[in-house]
Protein backbone atom coordinates (compact mmCIF):
# COMPACT_ATOMS: atom_id res chain seq x y z
CA UNK A 1 0.00 0.00 0.00
CA UNK A 2 3.10 2.84 0.75
CA UNK A 3 5.49 1.14 -1.88
CA UNK A 4 2.57 2.88 -4.50
CA UNK A 5 2.55 6.11 -2.67
CA UNK A 6 6.51 6.22 -2.29
CA UNK A 7 6.33 5.61 -6.59
CA UNK A 8 3.48 7.96 -7.40
CA UNK A 9 5.26 10.71 -5.55
CA UNK A 10 8.87 10.15 -6.78
CA UNK A 11 6.81 10.49 -10.08
CA UNK A 12 5.73 13.68 -9.33
CA UNK A 13 8.80 14.96 -7.55
CA UNK A 14 10.68 14.22 -11.12
CA UNK A 15 8.39 16.74 -12.47
CA UNK A 16 8.76 18.95 -9.89
CA UNK A 17 11.00 18.48 -7.10
CA UNK A 18 9.79 21.80 -4.85
CA UNK A 19 6.36 19.31 -4.90
CA UNK A 20 6.15 19.75 -1.16
CA UNK A 21 2.59 18.03 -0.70
CA UNK A 22 4.52 15.14 -2.52
CA UNK A 23 7.42 15.23 -0.35
CA UNK A 24 5.18 14.95 2.69
CA UNK A 25 3.60 12.29 1.42
CA UNK A 26 6.48 10.32 0.35
CA UNK A 27 7.92 11.07 4.25
CA UNK A 28 4.97 9.69 5.50
CA UNK A 29 5.46 6.49 3.37
CA UNK A 30 8.64 6.25 3.93
CA UNK A 31 7.90 6.42 7.73
CA UNK A 32 5.58 3.25 7.84
CA UNK A 33 7.90 1.36 5.37
CA UNK A 34 9.97 1.86 8.75
CA UNK A 35 12.71 3.56 5.55
CA UNK A 36 13.32 6.12 8.16
CA UNK A 37 16.68 7.34 6.40
CA UNK A 38 14.97 8.72 3.29
CA UNK A 39 11.61 10.10 5.51
CA UNK A 40 14.27 11.99 6.88
CA UNK A 41 15.82 13.35 3.98
CA UNK A 42 12.32 14.18 2.58
CA UNK A 43 11.37 16.08 6.09
CA UNK A 44 14.38 18.07 5.58
CA UNK A 45 14.11 18.84 2.16
CA UNK A 46 10.51 20.32 2.97
CA UNK A 47 12.03 22.30 6.16
CA UNK A 48 14.30 23.85 3.95
CA UNK A 49 11.64 24.68 1.14
CA UNK A 50 9.13 26.23 4.02
CA UNK A 51 11.77 27.20 6.09
CA UNK A 52 8.79 29.25 8.27
CA UNK A 53 7.05 25.66 8.76
CA UNK A 54 7.82 25.23 12.93
CA UNK A 55 6.08 21.72 11.82
CA UNK A 56 8.20 20.70 9.51
CA UNK A 57 11.19 21.61 11.92
CA UNK A 58 9.21 19.48 14.69
CA UNK A 59 8.78 16.52 11.73
CA UNK A 60 12.50 16.69 11.14
CA UNK A 61 13.59 15.97 14.87
CA UNK A 62 11.10 13.28 15.61
CA UNK A 63 12.16 11.44 12.59
CA UNK A 64 15.74 11.93 13.15
CA UNK A 65 15.16 10.64 17.00
CA UNK A 66 13.13 7.41 15.54
CA UNK A 67 15.94 6.61 12.99
CA UNK A 68 18.45 7.23 15.97
CA UNK A 69 16.62 4.92 18.07
CA UNK A 70 16.54 2.43 15.04
CA UNK A 71 19.88 2.38 14.56
CA UNK A 72 20.58 1.64 18.38
CA UNK A 73 18.15 -1.43 18.19
CA UNK A 74 19.99 -2.85 14.87
CA UNK A 75 23.83 -1.92 16.88
CA UNK A 76 22.30 -3.56 19.54
CA UNK A 77 20.80 -6.80 17.54
CA UNK A 78 23.71 -6.77 16.07
CA UNK A 79 26.28 -6.94 19.06
CA UNK A 80 24.51 -9.69 20.19
CA UNK A 81 24.25 -12.00 17.40
CA UNK A 82 28.20 -11.55 17.17
CA UNK A 83 28.72 -12.52 21.17
CA UNK A 84 26.40 -15.47 20.16
CA UNK A 85 28.84 -16.11 17.20
CA UNK A 86 31.98 -15.92 19.65
CA UNK A 87 30.35 -17.80 22.10
CA UNK A 88 29.96 -20.28 19.52
CA UNK A 89 33.46 -20.82 18.99
CA UNK A 90 34.84 -20.41 22.02
CA UNK A 91 32.96 -23.08 23.71
CA UNK A 92 35.00 -25.27 22.00
CA UNK A 93 37.64 -24.24 24.37
CA UNK A 94 35.74 -23.99 27.19
CA UNK A 95 35.56 -20.07 27.06
CA UNK A 96 32.80 -17.75 26.51
CA UNK A 97 33.04 -13.63 25.56
CA UNK A 98 32.00 -13.00 29.51
CA UNK A 99 35.95 -14.08 30.56
CA UNK A 100 37.17 -11.04 28.88
CA UNK A 101 37.36 -7.24 29.73
CA UNK A 102 38.17 -4.68 28.37
CA UNK A 103 39.57 -1.79 29.78
CA UNK A 104 39.51 1.71 27.57
CA UNK A 105 42.80 3.89 28.12
CA UNK A 106 41.47 7.10 28.34
CA UNK A 107 45.12 9.34 27.44
CA UNK A 108 45.22 7.17 24.04
CA UNK A 109 41.54 5.97 23.50
CA UNK A 110 42.52 2.37 22.84
CA UNK A 111 41.27 -0.91 24.59
CA UNK A 112 43.06 -3.20 27.07
CA UNK A 113 41.67 -7.19 26.85
CA UNK A 114 42.30 -8.97 29.63
CA UNK A 115 41.61 -12.43 29.84
CA UNK A 116 39.52 -13.49 33.48
CA UNK A 117 38.74 -17.18 33.31
CA UNK A 118 35.86 -17.46 36.34
CA UNK A 119 34.27 -14.93 33.84
CA UNK A 120 34.17 -12.16 36.75
CA UNK A 121 34.03 -9.23 34.21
Amino acid sequence: QFEPAVEDCSAALELDAGYVKALGRRAQAYEKLDKLTEAVADAKAIAELDATSRAAKTNVERLEKLEAEKLEREKEEMLGKLKDLGNMFLGNFGMSLDNFKATKDESTGSYNISYEPNGAA
